[in-house]
């Protein structure tokens, strides 16, 4: 079975427009912003977009051994020891899949907070939460100043924040941030529970808990405004600020909160290097690795993981399936392909994103 799963293009509606760079990926002739930002890629889980509940949305289609386009997530359960591997000796959960995407913004991103795994299971019955990770890969060429906002350096108190949200007063909700510069190639971990947004203009990839679960605590971006059922999750604000984080993190402290320096794992002196960008000493959710492939670079991985090409392109060999790469290819790899190879001759970039140390205990 070892056959690799390649991905085709899943963009998803949200409520703030992008999506250009994306275009341009997929070949299309004019590349446009718009509504569809985002592409989930070999994505397990439903967006929630309010409006939209007659239009699924989010789940990755792949062809089945019979040629039928069915939901990933349908084709991992007809094997999910072989797709998923084991965690202790147990069958990985399909919550245990972490959702991966494309985030091309055109503009900022609204004003959000996502809830921690323990407070989803305690307080919204769900499995899992929303800590997330960014990985810069291109600012577009309009754009002098790229930055994100993540937690708050000035916190407000809860009061405050209730007040400035009921009447959306966001100029003061932005003095509580600093802006943190960011350019290709950077990497952070956005803990749930800290407020954050996005600036204009990044390619990133984005790695999460499975959910779509966030506190939108900014209603209207680029006149839209977003309806009420969709702000809170649903819930009334007082949950909504049940959410948050508000110990302040300080600029000084900022890079150590929130950006993640790389550690070389494994090289062969060739050119060809392993590194975890987040691993288990950031958080048990997911792990992220990056591969840089010169020539020939033999792997052996128990775990699965979705693959990203994010720069250069090659193959990759698992037995005598051989699986051509290009920029911008997405792909899954199961647990049960424990050995591979990539092969380079130009040089090759991966990102592998895979599954976390559920077992942990998480805040």
């Amino acid at each position: 079975m070892n056959k690799i799963i390649k991905f085709s293009a899943n963009r998803v509606w949200r409520t703030y427009p992008g999506g250009k760079q994306l275009d341009a990926i997929e070949g299309k002739e004019n590349p446009q912003d718009s509504h569809f930002p985002e592409d989930w890629i070999g994505s397990t889980v439903e967006a929630r977009n309010v409006g939209r509940e007659s239009i699924s949305e989010g789940l990755a289609m792949v062809l089945d051994g019979q040629g039928q386009s069915v939901p990933f997530r349908d084709l991992l359960k007809t094997n999910q020891r072989y797709f998923l591997g084991e965690d202790g000796g147990t069958v990985r959960s399909m919550d245990d899949i972490p959702l991966v995407k494309y985030l091309d913004s055109a503009t900022r991103l609204h004003f959000q907070a996502h809830p921690t795994r323990s407070f989803a299971e305690e307080r919204l019955g769900m499995p899992r939460g929303k800590t997330e990770a960014y990985v810069i890969l291109e600012i577009r060429e309009d754009v002098s100043d790229p930055y994100i906002y993540a937690g708050f350096q000035r916190s407000p108190s809860r009061a405050q924040l209730k007040e400035w949200i009921e009447n959306q007063d966001i100029e003061s909700i932005e003095t509580c941030f600093d802006r943190i510069p960011v350019k290709p190639g950077d990497v952070f971990l956005i803990p749930g529970g800290r407020p954050h947004a996005l600036g204009e203009g990044i390619l990133m990839l984005e790695i999460m808990e499975p959910s779509d679960l966030a506190v939108r605590f900014e209603f209207e971006r680029c006149g839209y405004v977003i309806p009420d059922e969709a702000r809170f999750m649903g819930r009334d604000i007082e949950t909504a600020l049940d959410v948050f984080n508000f110990d302040p993190v300080p600029p000084e402290n900022v890079d150590a909160e929130f950006r993640c320096q790389p550690t070389l794992l494994s090289t062969d002196k060739r050119g060809n290097c392993l590194e975890e960008l987040i691993g288990s000493d950031k958080t048990p959710c997911f792990t992220v690795r990056r591969t840089s492939v010169n020539g020939r670079f033999a792997r052996n991985e128990d775990a699965f993981f979705f693959g990203v090409v994010i720069d250069g392109a090659g193959t990759l060999r698992a037995g005598d399936d051989v699986t051509h790469l290009q920029r911008w290819d997405r792909f899954f790899c199961p647990a049960g392909i424990k050995e591979f190879q990539y092969d380079s001759e130009s040089g090759m970039t991966v990102l592998e994103c895979s599954p976390g140390n559920i077992g942990e205990t998480i805040a």
